[in-house]
């Protein structure tokens, strides 16, 4: 017990540090794409890109939970020493995320072509021609994508986080480049920028499959004979629950860039949109830090070690203190941050800078406990305030919206109803590790 304890907390460790350099150039990446693009666009069109990248981020959570099923199961099979298992989860998975993605395409450009794309997302056809182009083409790469990233959950579920990092900071970091050259060579219009985009990943992951499956763990490499019906059943009902749950996320996610650009300009997403990017480096620090920790609990509580998880757990309230110090440091800098960042292409003020850290915050208090949940399958009161929330987001953030005609209004009503799941995940916490409930046992 005690060896699996040291190798569990080593490479938790051995991840951390490797997802902290590799999340380290991924945040540079970010930080330098963000005013290349607006350079590249104008604030208009850049605002146009964010919305659609925004909607883009539907595509990833059309798996049914699938993604986050089968990190679950492999983590849990390969505890308890179960290839077969483990390559049945694989084989199944890829699978059904084909089956899903394709007639889930066919009908988004079924969509995109009967209707008033322009009007939905209050854009301007004089200064955005060819939306229905652009929008058919990131959302076809997007989802050939979509079955490859499939690739990553192995890797997590085999409690190697740091290198999906590495393949989806890759794929950044080409996108970058290749987006530098078009500026360079004077390709500025948004259609080279959502393909670079989002032809990027594409290439990254698709150079990662042949390496995961036939060089690096050609044991776990899909085959038509190792789709089982039994196993597919297992993970659609394990996944269905991390589907609702990422669907409802997803959806308070995109909606504020809509909610933004049809209730004020396309431009206003650009400080929004900005101001989230800077303080959201601590969540991304936060999840370098956290993710590990998601399948090592999975492993631990497939071998009933609980005291490995409370004493892993205690960590974390240390780092949720620190995330808290340095946002409120990033509150008092912003400005000055700003101005060396993007200059004043895009003036943002101190308030909505604030509402964002406050925001950011909400976010890591309650991601502290989701991430150990999660890695117990314990979802249903996630689930219950997460759509909560999102039905309760639309029309608050529309009556603040209109009411204040103020972007930072919309970001506090993104706080208030994300504090009673925080609250609600902490209480689920301490009934299953402190007070020996089962995960299914409560709600």
């Amino acid at each position: 017990m005690l060896a699996n304890v040291n190798q569990r907390t080593l490479l938790i460790l051995k991840n951390i540090v490797a997802s902290a350099v590799v999340k380290g150039w991924s945040a540079l990446v970010v930080l330098l794409m963000v005013p290349l693009t607006l350079k590249m666009l104008g604030a208009y069109s850049n605002g146009v890109w964010l919305t659609i990248s925004g909607i883009l981020i539907w595509i990833d959570f059309m798996d049914i939970g699938l993604g986050n099923g089968l990190r679950n199961t492999v983590a849990k099979f390969v505890a308890l020493g179960d290839t077969k298992k483990v390559r049945m989860a694989v084989s199944s998975t890829f699978f059904i995320l084909t089956l899903i993605i394709i007639p889930l395409l066919l009908l988004f450009c079924t969509f995109i072509q009967l209707t008033d794309i322009y009007s939905l997302l209050g854009v301007d056809p004089t200064v955005v021609p060819k939306l229905d182009v652009i929008l058919t083409v990131a959302l076809t790469l997007t989802s050939i994508t979509f079955i490859l990233k499939a690739i990553g959950n192995l890797y997590m579920g085999l409690q190697l986080p740091a290198v999906s990092n590495l393949i989806m900071c890759l794929g950044q970091t080409l996108a970058l480049a290749v987006t530098f050259l078009a500026y360079t060579l004077g390709c500025r219009s948004l259609m080279y920028v959502v393909f670079i985009n989002t032809l990027s990943p594409l290439i990254v992951w698709s150079i990662f499959y042949p390496y995961t499956f036939f060089f690096r763990y050609p044991q776990y490499r899909p085959s038509f004979r190792f789709i089982d019906k039994h196993m597919s059943r297992q993970l659609c009902s394990q996944g269905v629950k991390f589907f609702v749950l990422q669907i409802f996320s997803v959806v308070l996610f995109a909606s504020v860039n809509v909610i933004i650009s049809k209730l004020f300009s396309p431009s206003e997403v650009t400080p929004y949109q900005i101001a989230y990017r800077y303080f959201s480096l601590v969540l991304v620090a936060f999840n370098i830090i956290a993710m590990p920790f998601w399948n090592a609990t999975t492993d631990a509580y497939s071998r009933g070690d609980m005291t490995w998880i409370r004493n892993a757990s205690r960590k974390l309230d240390i780092v949720v203190m620190v995330s808290l110090a340095i946002l409120v440091v990033m509150v008092l800098l912003s400005g000055f941050v700003y101005d060396i960042w993007i200059g004043d292409e895009v003036k943002i003020p101190v308030k909505l800078s604030a509402a964002m850290a406050a925001y950011i915050f909400v976010l890591v208090v309650s991601l502290r406990y989701s991430y150990i949940l999660n890695g117990v399958n314990a979802l249903r009161i996630q689930l219950i305030f997460t759509i909560i929330a999102t039905v309760a987001f639309v029309p608050l953030s529309w009556y603040a919206g209109n009411t204040f005609r103020d972007v930072t209004s919309i970001v506090w009503v993104m706080c208030v109803i994300n504090v009673p799941g925080m609250v609600a995940n902490a209480w689920k916490y301490y009934q299953i590790f402190y007070k020996n409930k089962t995960s299914e046992g409560i709600v």
